[in-house]
């Protein structure tokens, strides 16, 4: 499965970022590519260092599953988990897909907070207000579950801290700061990464 697991997530890679920068590139003449900022111990810059620790996790694990290095957490591993972790991979990466073709030219990587592009809440947007990292987390999960070690775990763990913090107190504010009442009243109406989950109150985005 490790194999597997290291073939999938160069995959994931390749359609979600290195396709879909070359098709920004062409459209819009950028590849979207903003990557993280911040001060080293601010906020942005901590949500970085975990998404970093998370995607080098996904890599390390079936890396060390394939040398025998680090065996697989015996109560996540066989073949019941193995199809699970197939089936929310193919999910996940599908959904992703999707998520970031409703974006068109406002996708991008990361926020640069001097820009400004049109907000999207058609398509997946009308479910979640973060369709693309809601997808990540199952797609990410399918492929610990193919190789289920500590690393993996580890790494899903931090992955999931990053897109919190990230969404929380950078996309968030910046959304707010740029689209004002409209975005109030779109995070008032649509969950955040789960349907109805994270709504929030109008009156607490008031500057």
């Amino acid at each position: 499965m490790a194999t597997w697991a290291l073939g999938l997530f160069g995959l994931y890679f390749v359609l979600a970022f290195g396709v879909r920068m070359v098709i920004q590139l062409r459209r819009t003449g950028s590849t979207g590519f903003r990557g993280f900022h911040g001060q080293p111990g601010s906020i942005e810059w901590v949500a970085g260092v975990l998404f970093v620790v998370g995607v080098g996790a996904g890599v390390a694990a079936p890396v060390l599953d394939l040398i025998g290095a680090m065996g697989p957490i015996g109560s996540l591993d066989g073949a019941h988990g193995h199809q699970l972790g197939f089936a929310l991979f193919a999910i996940g990466l599908v959904a992703t897909l999707a998520a970031q073709l409703a974006m068109g030219d406002s996708w991008r990587i990361g926020v640069d907070k001097q820009e400004s592009t049109a907000l999207v809440t058609h398509g997946p947007f009308t479910i979640v207000r973060n369709p693309i990292y809601s997808a990540m987390i199952p797609t990410s999960l399918g492929l610990v579950l193919l190789v289920p070690n500590t690393v993996a775990v580890g790494g899903w763990l931090a992955l999931i801290i990053a897109l919190e913090l990230h969404v929380r107190l950078v996309e968030e504010p910046y959304l707010l700061r740029v689209h004002n009442g409209t975005y109030a009243d779109y995070a008032a109406r649509v969950g955040r990464f789960i349907p109805f989950v994270g709504r929030r109150q109008t009156s607490r985005w008031i500057c």
